[in-house]
């Protein structure tokens, strides 16, 4: 039961926002149609324009169309460019997946380790080394690394995209130094909540009773310990997530990386409302997504939330 009113709590926040975004949208200051003409274009190429966008229907008309678009994968046709948003949206959000997916796994498979040995062993510069990862910009990593492994060494290129199923050894050279970039920061964050948890779960009654049974400290927290301390960390692993993906656009300017983010970029600075409104509203839909997740998560590790 809980399943199911978490699940139209997350429906009708979707609906919502969807209804935020469109109007939103609408309020900024321009006619889509004249934009796109330009300042050349007669009234009677802008009412033509008017009725093929669908522009001069009512607003709930315009609203209905749209998310039924959206249902049926028809994301709009582009307003600066006039091609099918579908598959170039798909395209660039693939790209923005892999950069963020392989990033955020990077970023645990550092800060688990890392906050636990911290949390153990009151590592002092394990704590002063997460705090100057969190102090350096994500573009700022990006550009040193490029600097060091493109520039003065040659080892990798220090820039550009090549799709997996192209070359995936290119793929992965070029994919190296942008996750880098995103996973020093993420991972220097992630790191100091998981000692914080830890720590914390270490000094609960559980742990010391399970260690007074003549469990070790490793294996009370491995049986006990590591799946309270994951809640909190769980929390911020889904937050981080859509952070990532949303601040990846700084990362695919730095690496000339053609995913969603400079995409919207170039949708903003053209004017073109179908792409920026199916991009936001694709951007709302996984971060809501990724809540989800966290909140079904919760419920499996933690039982006292499903009673």
């Amino acid at each position: 039961m809980i399943v199911v009113r978490t699940l139209s709590r997350y429906l009708i926040t979707i609906v919502v926002a969807s209804v935020i975004v469109f109007l939103l949208l609408r309020v900024i200051p321009g006619d889509p149609a004249a934009i796109a003409l330009g300042v050349t274009a007669t009234p009677e190429s802008i009412a033509e324009l008017r009725q093929q966008l669908g522009t001069d229907r009512p607003l709930i008309a315009q609203y209905i169309g749209w998310i039924g678009g959206m249902l049926s994968g028809d994301l709009g046709t582009s307003l600066s460019s006039g091609q099918d948003m579908t598959p170039i949206i798909v395209d660039r959000l693939q790209v923005s997946l892999i950069l963020v997916g392989c990033s955020i796994v990077l970023s645990l498979l550092i800060a688990i380790p890392l906050g636990v040995f911290s949390a153990r062993r009151a590592g002092a510069l394990i704590s002063a080394v997460s705090q100057i990862g969190i102090a350096v910009p994500s573009f700022l990593a990006g550009i040193l690394l490029v600097a060091v492994f493109s520039i003065a060494l040659g080892w990798l290129p220090a820039s550009g995209w090549v799709p997996p199923d192209a070359d995936f050894g290119a793929f992965l050279s070029r994919l190296l130094l942008p996750v880098l970039a995103l996973s020093a920061v993420q991972a220097s964050i992630l790191t100091r909540y998981v000692r914080s948890s830890v720590v914390e779960v270490m000094r609960e009654d559980f742990m010391r009773t399970a260690m007074s049974k003549g469990m070790s400290l490793s294996r009370a927290l491995r049986v006990h310990g590591l799946r309270n301390a994951a809640l909190p960390v769980l929390t911020v692993t889904g937050l981080q997530l859509t952070t990532l993906l949303i601040g990846a656009v700084v990362i695919e300017q730095v690496f000339v990386i053609p995913g969603i983010g400079s995409m919207l970029l170039e949708s903003v600075s053209n004017r073109d409302l179908v792409a920026v409104q199916s991009i936001v509203m694709l951007l709302v839909v996984f971060t809501l997504l990724v809540n989800l997740v966290v909140d079904l998560a919760y419920q499996v590790l933690d039982p006292r939330i499903r009673r």
